[in-house]
């Protein structure tokens, strides 16, 4: 059975929106994939860990990646690790540089969870970065111009060579998103070519 694990955002849950939008369209619409979304970490290794191990356990099963936000980073070390094909919406990219803000506690988002972010958490992220893009036809890359969290240009010059759709306006959360969730199923599941 194919999977598709969706990758929340950093100091998301499996509760996001778009993460519950891609659930509800599976179960509709493609009741034989299997939905993963496992609740992420802000800490990168941990986080790559847990990954490493839901993809290893899956294959040689298809597995099939939607990340947003930095589940698009996490995303992007999979496919990097793994050839995998891989959708993301709004895609941090090199996150390490911009994370210096969340030093300190925190709190999640969603779940009201308190953590705290030390210097070596971002030295994580850092030495996790992919240091090029190979698999340049496993990406279709989703951005909208008024993403006021992270800047879309970042992101296409990380995926020029990958298949981009660019929006104008919009914002973070990537708006209307349900309506492509069918043409990221198509492009997820579309046969090697």
């Amino acid at each position: 059975m194919p999977m598709l694990l969706y990758l929340h955002g950093f100091n998301s849950s499996p509760q996001s929106k778009k993460a519950l939008e891609t659930q509800h369209w599976c179960a509709e619409n493609a009741p034989h994939v299997e939905f993963v979304c496992p609740a992420l970490t802000p800490f990168a290794d941990t986080t790559m860990s847990l990954l490493r191990t839901l993809v290893e356990k899956q294959l040689p099963q298809p597995v099939h990646l939607v990340g947003s936000s930095m589940g698009g980073f996490f995303a992007t070390c999979l496919v990097e690790q793994y050839d995998l094909r891989a959708v993301l919406i709004n895609p941090a990219v090199s996150p390490g540089r911009g994370l210096g803000g969340w030093l300190g506690e925190n709190t999640n988002f969603m779940t009201g969870e308190k953590w705290v972010f030390e210097p070596q958490h971002i030295e994580e992220y850092i030495a996790l970065d992919p240091p090029q893009i190979r698999y340049k036809n496993n990406y279709r890359v989703l951005l909208q111009t008024g993403d006021e969290v992270l800047d879309y240009r970042d992101a296409q010059t990380r995926y020029r060579d990958c298949e981009i759709i660019t929006e104008q306006q919009g914002d973070h959360s990537f708006i209307n998103y349900h309506r492509h969730l069918a043409s990221i199923y198509q492009f997820l599941m579309a046969p090697e070519t």
